[in-house]
């Protein structure tokens, strides 16, 4: 069973430092047909404290879906999607890295890390409302994910 038919709101959460991507993102998700709630956080030490539910993270949903930029300050992306994908309780979330680097370097990296899927941002606004929709129905509406009472 999807999200879309246990009718459940999904939980996200956005690792991103660029404010401008935080409020394209939550617009896009506010225009989705499945009900969903996002979280963010800005650098990648946050995340870490945030999925491991640190202080101040204590009481944080688990999220559903993880959308990951690369770039990010403190603890880069390719650093928290190694220690994500590195620990059992985390690793079974899928992370779909969203960033504006285009270089192949990265994109082997990244999928050497055992990443979701990875997205290179587009520079356009309505494209880029567009890609985050089509993140979220795909995952959210098409994909089968295990149900949060085995992931705790």
């Amino acid at each position: 069973m999807n999200h879309a038919e246990a009718g459940r709101q999904a939980e996200f959460l956005l690792i991103e430092d660029n404010p401008g991507d935080v409020r394209l993102t939550r617009e896009a998700l506010r225009e989705s047909k499945v009900r969903n709630n996002l979280n963010v956080v800005g650098d990648g030490e946050a995340a870490l404290l945030y999925l491991k539910r640190q202080s101040p993270y204590t009481d944080a949903p688990r999220p559903d879906i993880i959308l990951l930029d690369l770039n990010l300050p403190r603890k880069d992306g390719r650093e928290v999607l190694a220690e994500i994908k590195g620990d059992p309780s985390l690793r079974r979330i899928p992370v779909v890295v969203i960033t504006s680097s285009e270089a192949e370097q990265d994109i082997l990296r990244t999928y050497d890390l055992h990443v979701n899927c990875y997205v290179t941002k587009p520079v356009d606004l309505d494209q880029f409302i567009k890609v985050v929709q089509s993140i979220e129905s795909f995952w959210l509406t098409i994909v089968r994910l295990p149900s949060q009472d085995m992931l705790d």
